[in-house]
């Protein structure tokens, strides 16, 4: 074989993809600098120009070791399927394999015949044995082991669910709910953004007024440790702990330990603060940040009393050496900025900052759990939903702790697509595919398990990538990139484990590039798919999707928080900002025809179903009408959101925002802070004034909004 040839058997014996067809169908040849790059960023051991013999090296190298490990890096397995494995040990030597439960018993395992011959490898004979799993295994992590002659060996063995059970309960009985971003909804108590308190409160009135059965927030993920903080949700310093922006300082049973003078400035800074709840401007995460941790310093420098001691050590041994990481990374960054300009000038010791970054997770868990009872206490059947980020920042928390099983020469994105049609660098390090495995997966693990704990759903941003993600080398542009494969049955398999203990459900956000058949891994698994009103077309005739078409195992809704609230795309808002931008690589008119006629065909399809009955829209073909001829928007808004909630979907879900006919996109994907204030917009109605979670129930729109949506 020539280099080109061997470089690209390398590539996909490592999982890298040599082409790929991108979101126009075009087939995309991936460069060998790109694969090399990519390689590299893996861990594969080449220079900047190999030739064909270092390249042979490599993948006989990468050969040999699978010949030579005694057992996989890690064994998953659906429940029910006695599935095999291999192991290797010396030539002619016994190999004795048992599996230790996880609740500390064991069982054993069958051999199996296996003819393949001895592979040497630095002259010494290498034998294969294969085993076979028993059928009756029960879900959970497990631990597989080996004893030949004198050396022993472990690996993890994980037995996920066939199938999500929580999954039939809502495609037997479709239900309802809402998608918030939180820090936007504020109420007249905030302290100009949204909290867990708040979070309990939108629960409450949404289950009561609305009827909704869940609440989608945005991702709750810490950010940097203290000011400056970056203000998306999707790009956190790590996934698994909770961001104490969130807090509810009145809500913090340590304000009790307070003098009462202490106490009356608390209040009074929480008072000054209530006024920016009725302003319509961009939210400033960093004032607010910085007043409350400078109240939370205060507070846990006086100390707790011992029942509240004891309950954040039982946290604290809850959560484990990951909780000690997370409060460590913080502390450092913390005394790195010792000679900073502070509010608290003196720094503490470093055990007493871990200690604290420790207590501001413990009180987030609260916290969140408090929100969630109240949305259960208040009818909701899930409760609050989860959402759980594509990655990490580059320089965060989990970036620096879990290296080890990370590739951070590698940037993930996505390829040109229409959302942008340069690409995205998203910045976040990826999963390494082998040492995540090797790792039994517990990162994975223990990520999940903490975003289930409270919460009744989860939706996976992205979920796409738990087959492949595309990624870039670092600090090139997204056409230079390509995609990793990963161990799907592996990740979804333990998203549903997860998932199962937790009595959660689980949604995938299946948008943008993909193969067909990943959809039909993930319903078989029962994690449900995302379908957006205005990016499906229909599978049997030209134009949008049926109403009957529609997924049953899916979360369906009009729009996401990667688009612009509803009225605004009506008006063709998107494309004039997108414009504004520089975002396009066509002409922007035609952009804006392209879109006046999709629009025009999904509300003729709504049109059809009977949604805008009793309306003067009931007649009206939308075919060459043009954006300010089609009737007032709120009564589009509506038959619209009349159209989704009779689709066939499990779960239908509606924007905050479109319910009090906000207009202004949270997100404009692919752009910085300077080019658009992304998640700093507070909610507001049409006219860009202020809606707090109390005036809801005295809004028209909220109101019809809800009406249109309820299921049945």
């Amino acid at each position: 074989m020539n280099n080109q040839d061997v470089l690209r058997e390398l590539a996909d014996a490592h999982g890298v993809a040599t082409r790929y067809t991108a979101s126009d169908g075009e087939e995309i040849i991936v460069t060998e600098d790109t694969l090399l790059k990519t390689l590299r960023a893996l861990g594969v051991p080449l220079s900047d120009t190999p030739d064909t013999a270092e390249l042979e090296s490599a993948l006989a190298a990468h050969r040999q070791a699978q010949a030579v490990r005694p057992l996989p890096p890690s064994v998953v397995a659906v429940a029910g399927d006695a599935r095999t494995f291999n192991v290797h040990v010396h030539h002619g030597a016994a190999a004795e394999v048992r599996i230790i439960l996880e609740d500390g018993s064991t069982c054993g395992v069958q051999q199996e015949e296996n003819w393949n011959p001895p592979v040497t490898v630095l002259g010494q004979e290498w034998g294969e044995a294969t085993f076979r799993l028993p059928a009756d295994l029960p879900l959970g992590w497990h631990t597989i082991e080996l004893v030949s002659g004198d050396s022993r060996h472990e690996c993890a063995l994980i037995i996920t669910p066939a199938r999500l059970s929580t999954t039939d309960v809502y495609v037997n009985e479709p239900t309802t709910g809402v998608m918030a971003q939180m820090y936007s909804v504020r109420s007249e108590n905030s302290w100009g953004i949204g909290d867990f308190h708040d979070m309990g409160l939108l629960a409450e009135v949404l289950a009561k007024e609305a009827g909704a059965d869940f609440l989608l927030v945005n991702p709750m993920h810490a950010a940097e440790p203290f000011p400056p903080a970056e203000d998306s949700p999707y790009l956190p310093t790590t996934r698994r702990f909770i961001n104490p922006i969130y807090l509810r300082i009145e809500d913090v049973p340590e304000l009790s330990q307070l003098s009462e003078e202490t106490r009356a400035d608390v209040l009074e800074l929480g008072e000054e603060l209530h006024e920016l709840n009725r302003s319509g401007e961009l939210i400033e995460r960093n004032p607010v940040y910085q007043a409350k941790l400078d109240v939370l310093h205060e507070m846990h420098a006086r100390g707790r009393t011992p029942e509240r001691e004891a309950e954040f050590r039982a946290y604290i041994e809850r959560e484990g050496q990951g909780l000690v990481d997370f409060a460590s990374w913080c502390a450092q960054r913390e005394i790195e900025q010792i000679h900073a300009p502070r509010a608290h000038a003196i720094v503490p010791p470093v055990g007493e900052l871990i200690n604290f970054y420790m207590w501001l997770q413990f009180l987030c868990d609260e916290q969140l759990a408090a929100a969630q009872a109240r949305a259960k206490a208040a009818g909701m059947k899930i409760g609050i939903m989860a959402d759980l980020a594509v990655g990490v920042h580059p320089g965060g928390a989990d970036a620096h702790n879990l290296e080890p099983w990370l590739a951070p020469d590698v940037s993930v994105g996505a390829p040109p697509d229409n959302y942008n049609q340069h690409g995205q660098d998203w910045s976040q390090p990826p999963w390494h595919p082998e040492r995540l495995a090797e790792a039994g997966y517990r990162p994975w693990r223990n990520l999940l398990s903490t975003v289930l704990r409270h919460s009744g759903g989860i939706r996976v941003d992205h979920v796409l990538g738990l087959f492949r993600l595309f990624v870039m080398p670092r600090m090139q542009h997204p056409s230079t990139g390509t995609y990793i494969r990963f161990d799907h049955e592996a990740l979804v398999g333990i998203l549903a484990l997860e998932a199962e203990r937790a009595g959660a459900v689980v949604v995938g956000e299946d948008l943008g590039t993909f193969e067909s058949w990943v959809q039909d891994v993930l319903a078989d698994k029962g994690v449900m798919g995302t379908s957006i009103l205005w990016f499906e077309g229909s599978p049997t005739v030209e134009g949008p999707r049926l109403q009957h078409e529609y997924r049953q195992l899916a979360l369906t809704s009009v729009t996401t928080h990667d688009l612009p609230p509803t009225a605004a795309l009506l008006a063709g808002e998107h494309i004039t900002l997108r414009d504004r931008l520089g975002l396009f690589t066509r002409d922007v008119a035609e952009e804006h025809a392209e879109d006046l006629d999709w629009q025009a065909e999904v509300l003729d399809r709504v049109r059809e179903t009977g949604c805008f009955e009793g309306t003067e829209l009931a007649e009206t073909s939308f075919e060459g009408l043009e954006r300010a001829e089609r009737g007032d928007i709120h009564t589009l808004m509506e038959g619209i959101h009349r159209f989704i909630a009779h689709t066939p979907s499990a779960l239908n879900c509606i924007s905050l925002v479109d319910m009090v006919g906000d207009v202004r996109a949270q997100n404009q994907p692919g752009t910085t802070r300077d080019q658009y204030p992304n998640w700093c917009i507070p909610l507001c109605d049409g006219d860009g004034a202020p809606v707090l979670i109390e005036d809801l129930a005295g809004v028209d729109l909220f109101h019809r909004i809800a009406e249109a949506s309820r299921r049945g």
